[in-house]
């Protein structure tokens, strides 16, 4: 059966599935716990904005530290929702930061990716570790991504970046209702797509998405796979095969799985 092709279905519609909301419940218990057994600080303030805030799950003699963003087409969503993440990778001794930021529309897209790039001395200042592995879930993706490519004072301290189910290019999203709080028009959409600013020099990235996504979202990771690797830098592309949207993160908190043995490495404290 061929799927309808217009930016609605493939942005919206054709990623949602029927049991998309059990599955958030149930990350929302698992970080209950995950806070009931591992003490991690919460809501460390970042900067003035009330959603300026992040959490850290410290690991002991850690020397590196994840930063997770969560989706929600930079318009919903909550780190509380995504806590559930953080315990595979304390246990394999890495620090874990899951920030909130500003929400479109009483931020723009443009002030929300400046508000993250505030969090990152914030966060390696609580971490203690002197770089920063950048993780990101769709709008999340596009977050990560912005942190590699801005331009720092001084050294990087983006070491890798990780974009899962990544929205790289922002005008398809132009044709949808998701521009209604967005307020992207054709010049300001191109703006703000990483895909299209990919320079040399860029940390090592991994880009996945889950095999039962939809075509449009397939195809945002391998053009921005492709643009890293176009720029000569260090790039995988994984298709999690039967993963959607959302459990697409069942993989990433799993050790086990190919997508966690990816990551981990990369997560190697700067030399």
């Amino acid at each position: 059966m061929t799927e309808p092709s217009d930016p609605v279905f493939q942005y919206l519609a054709g990623q949602m599935r029927p049991g998309h909301p059990a599955l958030i419940e149930a990350f929302l218990r698992e970080g209950e716990a995950a806070i009931a057994a591992r003490a991690p600080r919460l809501d460390i303030p970042y900067g003035p904005h009330e959603r300026e805030r992040f959490d850290l799950f410290a690991a002991p003699g850690a020397a590196a530290t994840l930063l997770y963003l969560h989706a929600g087409y930079w318009q919903g969503r909550d780190k509380a929702q995504f806590r559930f993440l953080a315990p595979p990778f304390v246990d394999a001794s890495f620090n874990v930061a899951l920030a909130n930021y500003p929400l479109c529309p009483d931020a723009s897209l443009a002030a929300l990716t400046d508000s993250v790039r505030r969090a990152v001395p914030a966060v390696l200042r609580a971490a203690g570790t002197g770089g920063l592995v950048a993780i990101g879930h769709s709008a999340g993706a596009h977050l990560a991504a912005e942190l590699a490519l801005t331009d720092w004072d001084g050294p990087s301290p983006i070491t890798a970046v990780v974009g899962l189910s990544g929205v790289y290019d922002l005008d398809p999203l132009r044709a949808t209702p998701l521009n209604d709080r967005l307020g992207l028009d054709a010049a300001a959409a191109r703006a703000a797509s990483p895909v299209h600013r990919v320079k040399p020099r860029m940390p090592p990235a991994i880009f996945a998405v889950g095999g039962d996504e939809t075509p449009a979202f397939r195809a945002q990771t391998g053009a921005m796979h492709a643009a890293w690797r176009a720029a000569g830098n260090i790039a995988r592309e994984i298709i999690v095969p039967g993963a959607d949207h959302f459990s697409l993160l069942r993989h990433l908190a799993d050790p086990a799985s190919p997508l966690f043995a990816a990551i981990a490495p990369l997560a190697a404290p700067r030399r």
